[in-house]
C-alpha cells in the first residue's frame, strides 16, 4: 500500500509560480514512478509530468513544457511540481499519483486558482 498527499495549491496571478508538494509513504521501496495530473472543470484528467524514481527520467504535457519542472526528494519521499509563468487555462484539481507493483495511488488532490 502506498499513500500520497498533495499540498501547495491555492490563488496565483498568472504569470506567478507555484509549487506542488506530494509525500509518499508506505511501500515506497517498489514505487517506479510518480507523476501529477489535473482536471479542469468538464475536462478529463491529464497528465501533467511523470518522473521515475529509479534513474529520475522525466517526461511532461507538450502544455506545460518549459513551464513545469517535476522533481523529487529521495530522503524526504516527496515529488515536488514547480510551476512558472502560470496561465488562466492551467487552474484545475492537481492530483500526486504513484505507481507500484501494478497498482495505481492517487492523493484527494490541490487546488490550483490562476486568476487576476
Amino acid at each position: 500500500q502506498v499513500q500520497v498527499v498533495e499540498s501547495g495549491g491555492g490563488l496565483v496571478q498568472p504569470g506567478g509560480s507555484l509549487r506542488l508538494s506530494c509525500a509518499a509513504s508506505g511501500s515506497i521501496f517498489s514505487i517506479t514512478t510518480m507523476g501529477w495530473y489535473r482536471q479542469a472543470p468538464g475536462k478529463q484528467r491529464e497528465l501533467v509530468a511523470v518522473i521515475f524514481t529509479s534513474g529520475g527520467s522525466t517526461n511532461y504535457a507538450d502544455s506545460v513544457k518549459g513551464r513545469f519542472t517535476i522533481s523529487r526528494d529521495n530522503a524526504k519521499n516527496t515529488v515536488y511540481l514547480q510551476m512558472n509563468s502560470l496561465k488562466p487555462e492551467d487552474t484545475a484539481v492537481y492530483y500526486c499519483n504513484s505507481v507500484a507493483l501494478g497498482r495505481i495511488y492517487w492523493g484527494q488532490g490541490t487546488q490550483v486558482t490562476v486568476s487576476s
